[in-house]
Order: C-alpha cells, then structure tokens, then sequence
C-alpha cells in the first residue's frame, strides 16, 4: 500500500483539526504559517486522500447521564471466515457497541460496551448469546476509572522517519 507522504504543514494541519475540528479556515491559516487559500486547499487534499476521515465532537457522557463502559473479550467457538463475517456483521449493528477490535492472543476480539448500567450490559451479552453468532467465552472489565481517553494522535510520532 502506497502511504501519501505529508511534509511538516501537512502535520501541523493534522495536528490542528484534531485538536480544534471547528477551527476557523483563518485561524489554521494562522497556525500552521500559510496564507488561507494554500492552507484550504491542503486541508481539501487530505480530506480527499481519506486521511481526515471526518470530524465529531467529543461528548462528556458521565456529565449527561450515569454510564457503564466495559471491556469485552471474545472468543468464537470455531474459526472459519464465514464465523467471523456473521460475527462482525452483527456487532456493527448494535449501537452500544461503541468500538470492536480483531486481535491476535489469546481472543478472537475486544469490544468497548457504553451501557446505561451493568444490568443492561448483561441483558447486552444475553442476546448476544441468544443470536448464537459464535460466542464460546468471554470475559468481561468493568471501567471503574478513565485515566487515559486520547482522541488526538501523536502523528509526528507515528510516522516512519522521513529522508
């Protein structure tokens, strides 16, 4: 896969919309050191290129409502692909399911769960279980604290050293 090289604008640019997504295009053009109209049209070329992939705002929920997240491991009782297309297809429809991963390990996969609250989990996980979409195990963490939920990437730390 071809990756589409970004130079130190391209950065600050990044770097700048994930911080601010409603950033004015004057206010980018003053950060990152570019008159707006060369700075719009970088902006419009990674948004063309799929590197912005689109913009949100980050909701506070414990401020709106009392919530549980919980991690989920899973492991499917058998491994063809056609297991993990049924299993997939329908975690991606269920709205509490706020994240899913395909890992390697000792799990199939880990999912994030936001729930009103562990009773609703569970009622959750029974009809996962009722759907039978493969489940044999899984193992359940209760969040009890976020200490860490970063939503900014360390882009200039990321990318392979360029030359």
């Amino acid at each position: 896969m071809a990756f589409l090289r970004l130079d130190p604008i391209d950065l600050k640019i990044l770097d700048a919309i994930q911080r601010d997504g409603r950033i004015t295009k004057l206010a980018l053009a003053e950060q990152v050191g570019l008159s707006p109209t060369p700075c719009w049209m970088r902006l419009r070329k990674l948004e063309k290129a799929g590197i912005v992939a689109g913009y949100h705002a980050k909701i506070a929920m414990r401020v709106v409502a009392p919530v549980a997240t919980v991690l989920m491991e899973v492991t499917l009782a058998y491994h063809r692909q056609a297991d993990f297309d049924r299993f997939e297809r329908v975690i991606r429809d269920i709205p509490e399911i706020v994240a899913c991963w395909s890992v390697g390990g000792g799990v199939d996969y880990v999912l994030k769960v936001m729930a009103r609250d562990i009773d609703g989990y569970q009622r959750l996980v029974d009809t996962l279980l009722e759907r039978e979409i493969g489940i044999d195990r899984y193992f359940t963490f209760v969040v009890t604290k976020t200490v860490k939920d970063e939503t900014v990437l360390p882009l200039a730390d990321l990318l392979p050293a360029q030359s």
